[in-house]
């Protein structure tokens, strides 16, 4: 047998290979994995130049693939976008906006642009207008809460050009006081339009922070053990023009997620027309496994565009919403090219399923391995046609951050299967997780596992029953191995495992054992895609290749604020949250007898009070108190 390049032995490996569940060992060639076994079995594919690396007794999962997350786009904007993902309560966000504002210099915006929910925050709300116009009287500050408002302080208001004289947008309201002067506050009524033609009104980076902020956006998802995702595409994003950087870091062999990228139409009323030009110049997974096409949609005609903001009723599809869809899924058919619908709601998916099965008649669907995204409302009827059809169904945890408006809109009932993932388990379908990360939720991956198997949103809120939930192992496949159908790779990836692609994680915690509540916070300690290992922490530090610049430009939240970890830990706020802050110097006199002097873990544990100063005595606990 070849000599290995790389070996990592002495680690407890969930190869889920079900003929080999459990190995201490693995050694990698070319960027597969070669061979999977024990210690004494691996390391004598060992040569002179094999980089042997000792796990110390350390988990190893499969990397994880998100099945739906807008990695492009994200990746053009990252280093300008202050993140407000994890942050337990908006007195730490707000300090970080301030702490941004103080640096970011004109014309540049700040951007808080999705990622999170008011749910995650211990007081529960978003900020209001004149608390943000007090922190940045003279900075633009620009927003994003979900898909269903974004809030822009008097400056940003005045750098957009909304005056009382700006028409109201289709689909849109731009919220204006008694003299019909816009607040601030624009809603989404569904249709989130509003909200992106706003937010691209913005500053841009130029092309070569581009690809600085791209590389650190990847190396964001290494950090959380993410080697792979699946580009829905995303509006405002336009092929190939917006693609330059990643094919510039392909060429150049700096990926570190390996992307799969479906093609969105942006032109309402000409759509057929984008996908009769892309169908004639793109050939299906055209590039390699490194960046490879991988079909159509998420948006294939507008009529179709079911937006999922809870907060508004469920919009009805127009009349021609059939027509156009079946013009481009007839185009997709014939050549052979599979593609994703978006498709909230079970009302868009039977409509949509009707144009499927009318095509189908004709050009057979089946081995194109088409999907809906999302399917939150799916029925069993649905769920038995998608089947028939070959098709698959991409889920996401955006319940995770709007399930508390779910709930108050349609009820809890109707919560306890939304979207019922173990029902489409039980019927044998297709299903793989993701996140529609950055704007609606975030793109941490152990989010989307833990909102899987506890059922809980990030709120606190438990939506499912046990029964709807996934145990450990299955959540976990959900994001390795059953992806592998949604980029046409089965048998190719997913696992770890003789001849698939060499992507691995070691998180700083079991991820089979730890308690629930930690499941949100796993971070990697190495991740390796294809044997390369493109982050490394910890005890693994000094086997990191993949070095960066630092993120530019020198104002980039990136540079103060880092990733989701170094604010959301389940201790707290964060590592540098002014409540850790508080209880590191609080001089306190009285320890308390339940915490000692960690009042800051107190104050983040999940206890019934509604005021995080309020005094809790069922437990004789006294950090309420300080």
């Amino acid at each position: 047998m070849a000599t290995a390049d790389v070996i990592l032995r002495n680690g407890r490996i969930a190869t889920l290979d079900r003929r080999k569940p459990l190995a201490g060992a693995v050694a990698v060639k070319d960027g597969r994995f070669l061979a999977v076994g024990e210690d004494h079995e691996i390391m004598a594919l060992a040569g002179p130049a094999t980089r042997v690396i000792d796990l110390k007794g350390r988990g190893v999962l499969p990397g994880l693939v998100d099945n739906h997350t807008h990695l492009v786009r994200g990746g053009l904007n990252f280093n300008m976008e202050l993140r407000w993902d994890g942050v337990r309560s908006l007195a730490d966000a707000m300090d970080m906006l301030r702490r941004q504002v103080a640096v970011t210099p004109a014309p540049q915006w700040v951007r808080v642009v999705g990622g999170f929910t008011e749910h995650q925050f211990v007081e529960k709300r978003l900020p209001t207008l004149d608390e943000i116009n007090a922190i940045a009287p003279d900075t633009p500050v620009f927003l994003l809460h979900l898909y269903d408002r974004a809030l822009l302080n008097g400056a940003a208001l005045r750098a957009v050009g909304y005056g009382r004289d700006t028409p109201a947008p289709p689909g849109g309201e731009i919220v204006r006081d008694g003299s019909g002067n816009p607040t601030g506050l624009l809603l989404a009524k569904p249709n989130a339009a509003i909200l992106y033609a706003t937010l691209a009104k913005g500053p841009k980076l130029p092309f070569d922070y581009q690809l600085n902020s791209t590389r650190h956006f990847m190396r964001e998802l290494n950090r959380l053990g993410v080697t792979g995702v699946i580009d829905a595409g995303g509006g405002f994003q336009n092929y190939p023009d917006d693609y330059a950087v990643i094919q510039q870091l392909a060429d150049a062999g700096q990926m570190t997620v390996r992307l799969a990228y479906n093609l969105f139409t942006q032109k309402p009323k000409e759509e057929k027309e984008d996908f009769l030009a892309w169908t004639g110049s793109v050939r299906y997974k055209q590039g390699d496994d490194y960046f490879r096409h991988n079909g159509a949609g998420e948006m294939l005609v507008f009529s179709a565009a079911d937006f999922e903001d809870f907060r508004q009723p469920r919009p009805d599809m127009p009349p021609e919403m059939e027509g156009e869809l079946e013009e481009v899924v007839r185009i997709l058919a014939q050549n052979r090219w599979p593609w994703r619908l978006h498709a909230t709601y079970d009302e868009t998916i039977s409509r949509a399923l009707d144009v499927f099965e009318k095509v189908d008649r004709d050009i057979p669907l089946q081995g194109l391995n088409w999907f809906f995204d999302h399917a939150e409302t799916v029925s069993e009827r649905s769920m038995d046609r998608i089947a028939a059809l070959g098709g698959g169904i991409a889920v996401q945890h955006r319940m995770a951050y709007q399930g508390e408006y779910f709930v108050e809109r349609y009820g809890a009932a109707a919560a306890e299967a939304t979207p019922p993932i173990a029902r489409m388990l039980d019927k044998g379908l297709k299903v793989s997780a993701g996140t529609d990360a950055t704007r609606v939720a975030s793109y941490n991956p152990w989010v989307s596992l833990a909102w899987m198997i506890t059922g809980k949103t990030v709120g606190g809120l438990r939506l499912y029953p046990q029964r709807n939930c996934l145990d450990r192992e299955t959540a976990l496949r959900m994001w390795t191995e059953n992806v592998a159908w949604f980029t046409n790779e089965e048998g190719g990836r997913g696992r770890i495992e003789v001849g698939q692609l060499a992507d691995l994680i070691v998180p700083d915690r079991d991820f089979f054992a730890c308690p629930e509540d930690d499941l949100s916070f796993l971070v990697s300690e190495l991740t390796m895609v294809g044997g390369r290992i493109v982050y490394a922490a910890g005890a693994f530090a000094e086997l990191d290749d993949n070095s960066l610049p630092p993120a530019m430009p020198d104002w980039s939240p990136a540079r103060t604020f880092k990733g989701y970890a170094a604010w959301g830990d389940p201790q707290g706020a964060g590592r540098h949250s002014l409540r850790r802050q508080a209880a590191a110097t609080c001089g306190c006199a009285n320890a308390c007898g339940l915490h000692g002097h960690q009042h800051a873990r107190a104050w983040g544990a999940e206890l019934p009070v509604s005021d995080a100063k309020g005094f809790f005595g069922a437990l004789g606990c006294s950090c309420w108190a300080v």
